[in-house]
């Protein structure tokens, strides 16, 4: 009798997404949904970072009034109008960037997301639940946003 050890795979990609607004909610879940597919993984994860420390991954509901109570509860949370010694350049030492805009706020909102979002591949499909999406939180926008995406599991014979 033979025996086959399983095929992993392992892929890893890059994604860019250019923001619109200063705080915005992007949905990444049918596009990751689409690489698990084309990926032939059966059982697995995929892993979704972001590259940025003023944009967080984010796994919940998309409902639209409920992404706007998102961005009011991390605005009262961490308000654009309040002083913050990261944007203070007369007392800030480390990492200035020459025309740098002020954005303490986002770095505080971020603290309160998470950077990444490790996701479950069972039968060849993401695992979410039924109201489950999967979010970039852009929390200093608009620019430019790298997403680094690596999806690990056993190959579907």
């Amino acid at each position: 009798m033979e025996t086959f050890a399983p095929a992993f795979i392992y892929r890893h990609t890059k994604v860019r997404i250019v923001t619109e607004r200063h705080t915005e909610f992007i949905d990444l879940t049918e596009s990751l949904e689409e690489l698990v597919a084309e990926s032939r993984v059966l059982t697995g994860f995929v892993n979704v970072q972001s590259l940025h420390t003023t944009a967080a991954i984010v796994v919940n509901e998309g409902e639209p009034l409920l992404l706007k109570d998102f961005e009011c509860t991390l605005r009262k949370l961490a308000p654009d109008d309040a002083a913050y010694r990261h944007d203070d350049e007369t007392i800030r030492t480390v990492n200035l960037n020459p025309g740098e805009r002020p954005n303490g706020s986002s770095h505080c909102k971020a603290l309160l997301l998470s950077s990444s979002a490790c996701l479950n591949v069972v039968d060849g499909r993401l695992l979410l639940g039924r109201w489950q999406r999967v979010f970039l939180a852009e929390l200093d926008g608009p620019r430019p946003r790298d997403i680094s995406v690596l999806l690990i599991g056993e190959a579907a014979q």
